[in-house]
């Protein structure tokens, strides 16, 4: 009889002991840790610097009561999702595969998913308006389009070079990624301190309970609301939709719980079939030692989630906030080509502090691309590595020939879906699908976990519900979206 694991057609999985978890007492802790840098870096890019601040200027900071319940629950699911990777070595996708009907059905699903969410390039389009704001000293409009896109196309291939160099792909992102939040939330803290007054600072803590600061009483959704906004800033209230699914990707790549004993996926510039990475997961037998280990590595990951990405989260969509609503008269629509450089020039073109800005956002925006690029081009290889036995004899047994080859994919597609449409439109409707994929893929993992891992791992009834209550919290903003 076939174990459940295979019963949809893919391999059964091996069996191993769990490693041991690194040390993590004091500053150690920050050498374990890192795919929540990389998650939290996606989320400032996305939500936090173009959606939100586009929501808090036409609507105002009562709003950010969807910011803190969206953050809670992705940050429930994406411990979930690494709950999978601890005990399997694979990411959470995989895992979905496991499930009937069948492993096909699943692995197009879900990289039709990751096409539809992140396959078009919104972010280097949008970097591309702070860019051309850096050299031209103004708005980029309609009559400067084509110059924007060709810049984007520069910056879309920038991409493509990062992701060559380098021994461990997890690795080059998370170095990129702890820079990227670093300096980012530094340089929004300070210009908050000094462009923002107090009552800014107030009605941004109130806001995130729903409290109008100004009016004095509750808001939780203003009239004649564009829920094809809305809808996207509730996805992109942290990372969202595919961007939390491929946090299992990177954490099995960095090696947490069974992903140390699989592999990972190595750069172009590795050598010769680098860390081989196993076509299939290994899982280990709840054994006293072994739930020593698990409760070691489960430290990390709430260090990694709860510490880095929750509170990061949080802060990375206040800040842009604060400062937004401090500088932009609220009812504006600030969504257009020079949305990444409408900050910059509010704050005094020409000026070196609107240099700085629009300097601040073309880095974010680029590695942000950077970072959701990679994790479509890995997800999509990891499905086609586990999923096929074709693909894995093509690639002569060396994964990399799989990743660069969808890379090439990605690639061409993008440069024909960055001349679709303004970068800000492709972001809302990459950010609207991503709720489609959290009312789905919450309710997915709940199944996986509750049904294939042993007894002692499941997750406890207050984390069940809570993703339960998160397809239930997506699901209201996607009907309202498909249906205004």
């Amino acid at each position: 009889m076939a174990l459940v694991e295979a019963h949809t057609g893919l391999k059964p999985w091996n069996k191993a002991d769990l490693p041991a978890p690194p040390p993590t007492q004091g500053l150690q802790i920050l050498a374990v840790i890192g795919p929540g840098a990389i998650l939290l870096g996606a989320a400032i890019g996305s939500g936090e610097w173009l959606v939100g601040p586009a929501v808090f200027v036409k609507y105002g900071l009562t709003l950010l009561w969807v910011s803190s319940i969206a953050i809670f629950l992705q940050t429930v699911l994406n411990t979930e999702l690494v709950r999978y990777t601890l005990y399997s070595g694979e990411p959470a996708v995989i895992g979905f595969m496991r499930t009937k009907p069948h492993a096909r059905f699943w692995a197009f699903v879900y990289a039709f998913m990751y096409l539809a969410q992140t396959g078009w390039p919104a972010w280097a389009g949008a970097a591309a308006g702070a860019v051309y704001y850096l050299f031209v000293g103004s708005l980029a409009d309609e009559a400067s389009s084509g110059q924007v896109y060709w810049i984007g196309v520069a910056i879309y291939l920038a991409c493509v070079i990062i992701l060559v160099v380098g021994r461990r792909i997890e690795h080059t992102l998370e170095l990129l990624n702890w820079i990227l939040v670093g300096s980012v939330l530094t340089g929004l803290l300070i210009l908050c301190i000094i462009v923002a007054p107090p009552e800014r600072w107030a009605a941004a803590a109130v806001g995130f309970v729903g409290y109008d600061w100004f009016s004095g009483d509750f808001n939780f959704m203003p009239k004649d609301a564009d829920w094809f906004l809305i809808g996207a800033f509730a996805a992109y209230s942290g990372v969202g939709g595919v961007g939390n699914l491929t946090l299992s990707n990177w954490s099995r790549d960095k090696g947490f719980g069974m992903g140390g004993v699989v592999g990972y996926i190595s750069a172009a510039a590795a050598g010769e079939k680098a860390a081989p990475l196993a076509d299939t997961g290994s899982v280990f037998a709840p054994t006293p030692n072994n739930m020593t280990h698990w409760r070691g590595w489960w430290r990390i990951v709430r260090a990694d989630q709860w510490g880095i990405f929750f509170c990061g989260a949080l802060l990375g969509m206040a800040l842009p906030a604060i400062l937004y609503t401090s500088v932009l008269s609220q009812g504006e629509d600030i969504r257009g080509l020079g949305v990444a450089a409408a900050l910059a020039n509010a704050l005094g073109a020409g000026t070196g502090l609107a240099i700085a800005v629009a300097f601040m956002g073309a880095w974010l925006l680029f590695k942000t691309q950077l970072d959701i690029l990679e994790g479509t081009v890995r997800a999509v290889t990891d499905i086609l590595w586990v999923g096929s036995d074709r693909a894995r004899r093509w690639s002569s047994g060396d994964v990399r020939r799989i990743y660069y080859s969808v890379l090439a994919v990605f690639v061409i597609w993008g440069l024909i879906a960055m001349g679709l449409a303004a970068p800000i439109f492709l972001l809302q409707l990459g950010a609207n699908i991503a709720g489609v994929v959290m009312v789905f893929a919450s309710l997915h993992i709940l199944y996986v976990n509750t049904t294939m891992l042993p007894e002692e791992l499941r997750p406890p009834l207050w984390r069940r519900a809570a993703l339960v209550f998160m397809s239930l919290f997506y699901g209201f903003f996607v009907l309202l979206w498909l249906t205004s």
